[in-house]
């Protein structure tokens, strides 16, 4: 299995390097549209400024969710003015434990690079490394020549998921899953059968993803199987991407439902359960 993550100090070796790679800031968070802001007040040198709602999405659609995926032609003109080529490494970060950053990761896997990490406990751990950060706007050195194609990872459609016989997870926090809040999206709940697996569980208090092992541990308290097939959601499709980045570290193949509760919720013949069960 590929690896999923690079420590500061690797980063900053290879960034000093002949061949650096391409590194994508994809600060956002739900309802903050600061990322671009919080880029030009400081980033990682060369590290491009990457817009999860209009470059790593298609717009927003009920039918479809909040954040569908992209048309990958889209998303490869957008590969390519980050300055990404068939033979990139390119590492991706946010500030927040890589719950944004993980969608880039995840997107361009899908899209058919092999060899993108996420930057382990992202622009905090860089900064505590001691490493540098840049001011301004920044742009990729070069124009990318990538050639990207869709489904190289597995997802599933809503129909899917409805007739899903694998163990399901809810990566969003836990008031969402059991119905108390729902800050954004139509309906309160899960989907029946979903198994409540916060995000913020697959991190340590520095937002370092845990290790294989307590992951591995961690997935099997709440059911997960590795000869079982494993699906995750979430909100629209962007901390699930985060669920799969821990499951892999852990071993465990699993699928994004890109439409998540968005989408999902949107659908009033879609049943939603509340509470802290699956069921």
């Amino acid at each position: 299995m590929a690896e999923v993550t690079i420590r500061a100090d690797e980063l900053a070796a290879r960034l000093a390097s002949p061949n650096p790679p391409v590194v994508l800031d994809v600060r956002w968070r739900l309802g903050d549209d600061r990322g671009r802001d919080r880029h030009r007040e400081g980033h990682i040198p060369g590290a491009v400024y990457v817009d999860l709602d209009t470059e790593l999405a298609g717009p927003p659609d009920p039918a479809a969710g909040r954040h569908p995926l992209p048309d990958i032609a889209s998303l490869q003109a957008a590969a390519r003015r980050w300055g990404i080529r068939d033979d990139s490494t390119v590492v991706a970060y946010d500030d927040n434990a890589n719950q944004a950053a993980a969608r880039a990761w995840w997107l361009l896997r899908w899209a058919g690079l092999d060899d993108v990490l996420l930057l382990d406990g992202g622009l905090p751990a860089w900064q505590e490394a001691g490493h540098d950060i840049r001011a301004g706007d920044e742009a990729a050195s070069s124009v990318g020549t990538v050639t990207l194609e869709p489904g190289h990872l597995p997802t599933l459609g809503i129909d899917e998921v409805g007739a899903f016989r694998g163990t399901l997870l809810d990566a969003r926090a836990g008031e969402r899953y059991r119905g108390e809040a729902e800050p954004v999206d139509p309906r309160a709940g899960h989907i029946p059968g979903a198994i409540s697996a916060p995000t913020a569980e697959n991190v340590d208090g520095t937002g370092r993803f845990l290790s294989a092992s307590d992951l591995r541990a961690r997935f099997a308290t709440v059911g997960v199987d590795p000869a079982t097939p494993t699906a995750v959601y979430c909100g629209s499709g962007v901390t699930a991407a985060h669920q799969i980045a821990a499951l892999a570290i852990a071993g465990i193949d699993a699928t994004l439902y890109p439409g998540s509760w968005s989408q999902w919720s949107s659908d009033p013949d879609r049943p939603a359960s509340t509470g802290p069960d699956p069921r």
